[in-house]
């Protein structure tokens, strides 16, 4: 299964370039993982020494996360991270939900067996054991495999690229709201709901059972982003 975000190993280039990609690689992944929130800052000589790198590399990143709308870049004053749009992110469950939802009906049409429906059975149940531990990261892990499996399930190259090309911003908002939203107690049993969908070859239900799912979710997301904007008004 291929994974929400490939990461080609570059082609032979130079060592600066090298470590300007490792350095954009390592601060990406802090930022989408929420390690380091909205409005954290940090000075690039700070940066640079806990990435064990000179300035030059981690400058070249920044500039490059700034592209992305992920940071700005102040000058002398090394960085700050940008807060995530609301709009963007309904936009993109927006599109998540009508991609995926093609994808279920598609891969519920196949009328999938046990054992092509095994990987979603054993992610529903990862996030029940998490969710009984109170883990949340583990949780987050298992949802998220779920929902890559289910795509990848359809067997549609281009639709799977799509969906995966917004992923990583998906991922953003997910763990940012992850500490602040309700137990997830819900996500579990809509999983278990669609799964029964696609072992039925319900394609209908299974469609309208994962649109609900992404829906509530993003309606839950949408809120706490709103309360967090207020905060900081």
């Amino acid at each position: 299964m291929p994974t929400p975000r490939t990461t080609t190993p570059p082609p032979a280039a130079s060592p600066a370039l090298s470590r300007t990609d490792a350095a954009y690689e390592s601060l990406r992944r802090r930022i989408l993982d929420n390690i380091w929130p909205p409005g954290h800052q940090a000075l690039e000589q700070e940066i640079a020494l806990e990435l064990g790198l000179s300035r030059t590399p981690v400058r070249e990143a920044l500039i490059r996360l700034e592209r992305e709308g992920l940071v700005q870049v102040i000058p002398r004053h090394g960085m700050r991270v940008l807060p995530m749009s609301a709009t963007d992110m309904r936009e993109i469950y927006e599109i998540l939900t009508a991609l995926e939802s093609l994808a279920v009906e598609i891969v519920a049409t196949r009328r999938p067996s046990d054992s092509e429906l095994a990987p979603l059975v054993r992610a529903t149940q990862a996030m029940e054991h998490a969710l009984a531990k109170d883990d949340l990261d583990a949780w987050a892990r298992a949802d998220e495999s779920f929902h890559a499996q289910l795509v990848t399930m359809a067997g549609n190259r281009l639709l799977t690229e799509a969906v995966f090309s917004h992923w990583d911003r998906a991922h953003r908002a997910r763990m940012f709201t992850l500490r602040l939203r309700p137990k997830p107690v819900n996500s579990t049993q809509e999983h278990t709901a669609l799964v029964e969908c696609l072992r039925a070859g319900d394609s209908a239900g299974a469609s309208a059972v994962n649109r609900a799912h992404r829906q509530r979710a993003s309606r839950e997301l949408l809120a706490l982003f709103e309360r967090y904007r207020l905060q900081q008004m």
